[in-house]
């Protein structure tokens, strides 16, 4: 039994890539960037093993602060530092700050405890916004966190990635109806 869990351990690979930054207008003053997040993986603590959302910096820093409530024993890899004056058009800040989200992520995957927190699947593998992954995470929703994950929208199929208040097709707008 030991050689098969070793053997299945030894194969078990996730990959994770924080990619494509993208611009999004807020309002006329506001604006953000998202990232890609693409994950890879035949591990068996992933429902699904591709799967592609969108996420801003500001959700990053929430999937930190409820990793260490959860984890209070464990030191949590730093997030790249936040800039008032973060530029899309500056390359090399733009590619600092996905190279140290994407690092934050390796380092976490790699955390045996932190892979039971469905936050972070949620983070990982389902549109829904952060209100809405608390609640589910709570079990104050009608869907589990399975069912939202299973549900969720890819932006594997194409360049748009569905928003809440644009696409009611989204996982999020189905699972509340």
């Amino acid at each position: 039994m030991e050689n098969v869990l070793d053997t299945l351990m030894k194969t078990e690979f996730v990959s994770i890539a924080v990619r494509e930054p993208r611009l999004r207008r807020d309002d006329f003053w506001h604006t953000h960037i998202d990232y890609e997040i693409f994950l890879h993986t035949n591990s068996m603590c992933f429902r699904r093993k591709t799967s592609c959302v969108r996420r801003r910096y500001s959700e990053f820093v929430w999937l930190r602060h409820c990793l260490q409530q959860n984890a209070l024993i464990i030191e949590l890899p730093k997030l790249p530092p936040w800039n008032p004056f973060f530029s899309l058009t500056n390359k090399e800040q733009l590619n600092q700050r996905m190279k140290g989200l994407q690092e934050f992520l390796e380092i976490v995957l790699q955390t045996p405890l932190l892979l039971s927190d469905c936050r972070l699947h949620l983070f990982l593998q389902s549109d829904l916004s952060l209100p809405r992954m608390e609640r589910c995470a709570r079990g104050e929703t009608r869907y589990s966190v399975a069912q939202a994950i299973q549900r969720s929208s890819s932006c594997l199929s194409s360049s748009s990635f569905p928003m809440e208040d644009t696409d009611k097709t989204s996982c999020d707008s189905d699972c509340e109806r």
